[in-house]
């Protein structure tokens, strides 16, 4: 609704402490072609333990949410597991509604998202996990979402993410057991449609 409300998103990363922050500004009453840099609503502050893989991307989707990309966290093979932490915003998509308020935050979470008021702690903000660092997402015209996600060392590979699902980072670096190196349990997992 830019052309209505003036306001658009921005995903950035600060440090003094490292973090990611997903944040919403307006355009200038006296010039819509400037920002007017007092206008920030922060919506999401995301740490980040390490100096890498703190990338990502923002876009609305087709449905109107906007939809967040965060990388695992850094360091090398996801020492902290974030990928596969559903307590954790690390290593995942993420989906909000921002023209909605509820619980004190300047976004709501979709009535359909995956872990919508579960009972383990899961961050409600999740739309699929078991993701690197998606550095780069698009929809195509029948609304699907093609993403392309880092690997460690030797694969890389893209995906086409669906609602909650587990894309295997980081007992999966692309088609291949990563964690352990041989003989993972690849049940519940969606490998990627190319790897290279």
């Amino acid at each position: 609704n830019f052309k209505t409300n003036g306001f658009f998103y921005l995903d950035y990363t600060i440090d003094n402490p490292r973090r990611t922050v997903i944040s919403r500004f307006k355009v200038s009453a006296k010039d819509p072609y400037k920002a007017d840099p007092q206008s920030e609503v922060i919506l999401l502050k995301i740490e980040q333990p390490y100096s890498n893989h703190n990338g990502g991307q923002i876009s609305f989707g087709p449905d109107g949410y906007l939809y967040i990309s965060m990388g695992d966290g850094g360091s090398g093979g996801d020492p902290k597991n974030n990928g596969q932490n559903l307590k954790s915003l690390l290593g995942k998509i993420l989906r909000i509604d921002v023209d909605k308020n509820s619980n004190g935050k300047n976004y709501s979470i979709p009535a359909d998202n995956p872990y919508l008021e579960n009972k383990d702690g899961y961050k409600q903000e999740i739309f699929a996990f078991g993701l690197r660092n998606v550095w780069r997402f698009s929809f195509d015209k029948k609304g699907n979402l093609w993403a392309a996600d880092v690997g460690q060392n030797e694969w890389e590979e893209l995906n086409i993410v669906e609602k909650g699902k587990n894309y295997g980072w980081r007992i999966m670096e692309g088609n291949h057991c990563f964690n352990p190196e041989d003989n993972c349990d690849k049940k519940g997992l969606v490998l990627p449609i190319w790897e290279y």
